[in-house]
């Protein structure tokens, strides 16, 4: 019996029947940080990739052909994903590449997949990535642009104007805490408290009570990811701070459920459908996707979905659909392809880019939430 993974794929990707064993592989190259302090976002990335290329593969392969992972892990070391790009590119000799976990890791990346001109759909958030545009390169994830803004616009709604930012020194912290600054004020927010943690620091209670202690503070924002971003809600609820706690969307992982704890509680933070598809009401066009995504991923490894997971899953997707479009592995007509996406629903939300936008996700997209219970619910 096909699971309802497979046979949503086929619905999706057209899928003939039949093993696909014969003709030369599609191969797909891929570097996620399945070990080190992104390691919650990488795991599941590769778990995804893993399970639906095995399902394609069982549907039939793409073009007549069977697809062929090629993946290193990076350790979330910006400078190893450089060389396992290099090695994708010149040895492994792939013909596309999906990942790069974090933003400094595929920023590491876009250097060798320009000059090579290799189609790259990165994981990553930070709107670097694809602004300004660059010719070969993708991205599933929405923006930390766009995190910001769904942020502040939830605060304004709620009345709050004075905010204190804490920010993560890493790649996607940096280029999160640019974009939380340059939006700001479009929302009728002053960022009164601007400090930063590094992503291996185990206690950010100094910055913290900086905050604390600041005159006129309303909320906090916190920009990071994995571990840290936990330790920072850890740390919040021990020091006794009670303005409402925003996080990005880099922690929306039921991972950031178990690693925060009680003290996750009140959280709010947008995210992809990913982690609500019991929540979002039947008439959701991505209801279907979600549903069939959480199932098959939890039915074949025993553990919870991420939003993580479903970029990756959106990246494969993506890639296989413009593959299949251009009817072909030529590399400037994968990229063609990829550029002109129309209205494919995924798990992060509905793609449809061009050759100005690159990511192709509206604000929409992103659907805020909060912890309640140690759950996830809709705050809207």
């Amino acid at each position: 019996m096909k699971t309802l993974a497979s046979l949503l794929a086929a619905a999706v990707l057209g899928l003939s029947a039949g093993p696909a064993t014969a003709a030369e592989p599609i191969r797909i190259g891929s570097v996620l940080s399945v070990t080190g302090p992104a390691a919650f976002l990488g795991d599941p990335e590769l778990k995804t990739l893993q399970m639906y290329v095995e399902e394609i593969n069982k549907g039939g392969g793409v073009l007549g052909r069977p697809l062929e992972l090629v993946h290193y892990d990076d350790g979330s070391d910006a400078t190893k994903a450089n060389s396992f790009a290099k090695r994708l590119i010149e040895d492994d000799k792939v013909d596309v590449i999906v990942g790069g976990t974090t933003s400094g890791s595929t920023m590491s990346m876009v250097p060798l997949v320009e000059k090579a001109e290799v189609p790259f759909v990165s994981l990553a958030g930070a709107v670097v990535i694809v602004e300004p545009v660059k010719k070969w390169v993708f991205k599933t994830p929405h923006t930390d642009r766009m995190a910001a803004e769904k942020v502040f616009a939830d605060m304004q709604k709620r009345n709050i104007s004075k905010v204190a930012l804490l920010s993560e020194t890493s790649g996607f912290g940096q280029s999160g805490k640019k974009e939380t600054e340059a939006v700001a004020s479009k929302y009728g927010i002053t960022l009164v408290a601007n400090e930063t943690y590094g992503p291996k620091d185990t206690d950010m209670s100094p910055q913290l009570t900086k905050i604390k202690n600041t005159a006129g503070v309303q909320a906090l924002f916190v920009f990071g990811l994995g571990q840290g971003a936990a330790l920072v809600t850890k740390n919040y609820k021990q020091l006794g701070l009670s303005i409402p706690l925003y996080q990005s969307h880099g922690v929306a992982s039921n991972e950031f459920l178990k690693l925060a704890g009680d003290a996750a509680n009140g959280v709010r933070l947008p995210s992809p459908a990913q982690l609500i598809p019991d929540k979002l009401p039947a008439g959701d066009p991505q209801k279907p996707v979600v549903t069939a995504y959480n199932n098959a991923f939890k039915a074949r490894w025993n553990q919870d979905t991420s939003t993580f997971g479903g970029y990756a899953y959106d990246g494969l997707m993506l890639t296989v659909n413009a593959i299949r479009k251009a009817n072909s592995t030529d590399r400037a007509k994968v990229r063609d392809a990829l550029e002109s996406t129309d209205l494919y629903i995924g798990v992060s939300g509905a793609f449809g880019m061009s050759p100005t936008d690159h990511m192709g996700l509206t604000l929409d997209s992103f659907r805020m939430l909060s912890v309640n219970g140690n759950d996830w619910a809709l705050a809207e």
